[in-house]
């Protein structure tokens, strides 16, 4: 029976100790005899972008933030509709009225608390706006489908102006973590 030579690696047969890498700094020299290589210079920072000052969002980042609170507002409308409905007994069933109702509450509170996060510019709020945007555009849609015009229209416009003024470069900006320094 015959067997295969062993892979080559390339690595010498004794092993020696290995220098310890620090954070940022470049991987020590593999070659025996070579002088070890420089600490890379400081980083000089990136140029700043121009933006609006520290303390002030920018203009379109506000209005995404007011389209989200026009948004909870109307669900507290829908809400109410709802509720008027539960209490006039035309509800399929009263325990399902009251649900649809408590739920558009709750929703409508999670809308606010998104709007509040986009008017401080908290990074975490985009990708559930986004997806809020996303979903109501699809109701929209499917109300237009249904002739409800005075529903879906105002919600297709919301929807989209709220997300055209998430995707401004500057709106961007505000909603970015910075960079984690090593």
């Amino acid at each position: 029976m015959t067997t295969r030579p062993a892979k080559a690696t390339g690595k010498p047969a004794a092993s020696r100790p290995r220098r310890a890498q620090g954070p940022g700094q470049p991987a020590p020299a593999k070659a025996p005899g070579k002088a070890p290589a420089k600490p890379p210079a400081p980083a000089a920072p990136a140029p700043a972008t121009p933006a609006a000052a520290p303390g002030e969002r920018p203009r379109a980042l506000r209005l995404a933030a007011a389209l989200q609170a026009l948004e909870a507002v109307g669900l507290c409308v829908a809400a109410g509709f709802a509720a008027v409905a539960t209490a006039d007994g035309q509800s399929y069933q009263r325990a399902s009225g009251i649900a649809l109702t408590l739920i558009a509450i709750g929703t409508a509170a999670a809308f606010a608390l998104f709007a509040v996060g986009l008017a401080k510019a908290r990074p975490w709020t985009r990708t559930p706006v986004v997806m809020i945007q996303l979903a109501i555009g699809a109701w929209g849609i499917y109300l237009v489908k249904d002739h409800r015009l005075d529903w879906g229209v105002p919600m297709l416009l919301v929807a989209a102006c709220c997300l055209a003024a998430l995707f401004t470069p500057a709106s961007l900006r505000a909603l970015n973590r910075p960079p984690v320094r090593p």
